[in-house]
C-alpha cells in the first residue's frame, strides 16, 4: 500500500518533527509498504489523494496547546480529495496540554472527511519507529 507520513512543524527548523516522521516511515516501511514523507509547510499544493493511508503529525503552536500550525490547514485546502481516507494522527510531546493539541488535530482531520483509525502522542524517535512497526494499515 502507498502510505504518506505528513508532518506540520510549528517552525520550519523543527528537526524533532522531521526525525519522528522519518522514524514512523521506517517502521511502516518494515511492514512492506511504500512510504513517502512530506513537510506540509514546504509541500503546499501537492495532491495526496492517491495514497491509501495517511499519517499526519503536528506539534503545539502555543505552550497551552490546542492550536494547529497554519501550514496544515493551508495544505488541506489544496491536497485534493482526502475524504474517506484512512488515517492516523500524532503529535510530538510539547506544551502543557498535549492531549488538547491531539484532539484539535483529530477534529481538523475529521472535518476534512478523513476516517481516523489511530491517534498517538509520540515522545521519542524510538517510540515512533515502534508505532510504525505495529500500525495496522491493511
Amino acid at each position: 500500500m502507498r502510505v504518506l507520513v505528513l508532518y506540520a512543524p510549528h517552525t520550519k527548523a523543527t528537526e524533532k518533527m522531521k526525525a519522528v516522521a522519518k522514524a514512523l516511515a521506517e517502521g511502516i516501511g518494515e511492514q512492506g509498504h511504500t512510504v513517502e514523507v512530506l513537510d506540509a509547510s514546504l509541500e503546499a499544493g501537492k495532491v495526496i489523494s492517491y495514497y491509501d493511508y495517511i499519517v499526519i503529525g503536528s506539534e503545539a503552536t502555543t505552550t497551552f496547546g490546542g492550536k494547529m500550525p497554519v501550514s496544515l490547514t493551508h495544505f488541506f485546502k489544496t491536497a485534493g480529495t482526502i475524504s474517506g481516507k484512512r488515517c492516523m494522527a500524532y503529535i510530538t510531546k510539547g506544551g502543557i496540554r498535549s492531549m488538547k493539541t491531539l484532539q484539535t488535530l483529530m477534529k481538523v482531520m475529521e472535518s476534512e472527511g478523513m476516517f481516523l483509525k489511530k491517534s498517538e502522542l509520540i515522545k521519542s524517535v524510538d517510540f515512533a519507529r515502534a508505532v510504525g512497526r505495529n500500525l495496522q494499515i491493511g
